[in-house]
């Protein structure tokens, strides 16, 4: 059974929490709590792959079970290619290392830096 990744969270116009499937984006399954919200959803999609199981076909595959290379390609304007090779020089790390530390929103570590 693939392992998928659901989210939960409050619903303001429906006063309660809203559970998420990622790789189901129109499935939706709401409670009082998010652990209730969540598996409730679960339930819906284990069912619904078994079904599919059954008949022969393959289940969508889940977005942390796929292998991932750890390298992706960014473009950006020439400016702003400046400004983060400046602001990496200025912190003494890599442009790489410090566009990592940009995208997981947090300042660089020593452990991150060796």
């Amino acid at each position: 059974m693939p392992s998928y990744t659901y989210r939960a969270e409050w619903s303001p116009r429906r006063g309660e929490y809203e559970a998420r499937c990622l790789e189901f984006p129109g499935r939706f399954c709401y409670a009082s709590t998010p652990a209730q919200a969540v598996e409730s959803l679960e339930r819906e999609i284990t069912d619904s792959v078994a079904e599919s199981l059954a008949i022969g076909e393959t289940p969508r595959p889940s977005i942390s079970d796929r292998h991932y290379s750890g390298t992706f390609v960014v473009r950006a304007s020439p400016d702003l290619h400046s400004r983060l090779s400046v602001e990496a020089a200025e912190q003494g790390v890599s442009l790489n290392q410090w566009a990592i530390t940009k995208l997981a929103g947090r300042l660089p570590s020593l452990d991150d830096l060796f």
